[in-house]
């Protein structure tokens, strides 16, 4: 079950996916930091990386689904890629509210977080277990692996690179 969506034959979801994987965690330790120290610079980092994390899931969702569309219906990778979906819908509208909420806070002195730190905790929790499923797709259900290529040996790698 190969991607539908490639870049120089390569997967994109793979490509994207780091990127709101990274911000959500910025957001979580920014709000965290800024918790802490009630330094504004911190908050508006927080603020940035959040909805910057929500632009690049929401990016990032487009060839996921697309790959999950063509799935074989009734296989066990459909139902664990519905999780992996599930989760990443449910952490992208817990950082979603949170980034909505927290923007309008943007010109405040000292803004109060609110539900930040718990929506953003969350979210990241519901990441890490879709970061899990993904992985559970790509290596146990082989979603996104060409299989059709046959294997080169490291023999042949080296022949290959010497030639």
């Amino acid at each position: 079950m190969y991607s539908k969506i490639k870049i120089a034959g390569h997967p994109v979801h793979p490509m994207l996916v780091a990127f709101p994987v990274a911000f959500y965690t910025a957001a979580l330790v920014c709000y965290i930091v800024y918790n802490s120290n009630s330094n504004p610079f911190w908050f508006k980092v927080a603020v940035v990386a959040n909805i910057a994390g929500v632009a690049m899931a929401a990016l990032a969702a487009i060839p996921g689904f697309i790959d999950w569309l063509n799935i074989p219906t009734d296989s066990k990778a459909k139902k664990t890629g519905i999780y992996h979906m599930l989760c990443n819908v449910a952490a992208l509208v817990c950082f979603g509210i949170a980034a909505l909420v927290e923007y309008k806070k943007w010109d405040d002195a000292t803004p109060s977080l609110g539900l930040a730190i718990p929506l953003t905790a969350l979210g990241f929790i519901l990441t890490l277990a879709a970061g899990f499923l993904g992985w559970t797709l790509v290596q146990k259900h082989h979603v996104g692996v060409d299989d059709d290529k046959p294997e080169i040996s490291l023999k042949e790698r080296i022949q290959i690179r010497q030639a």
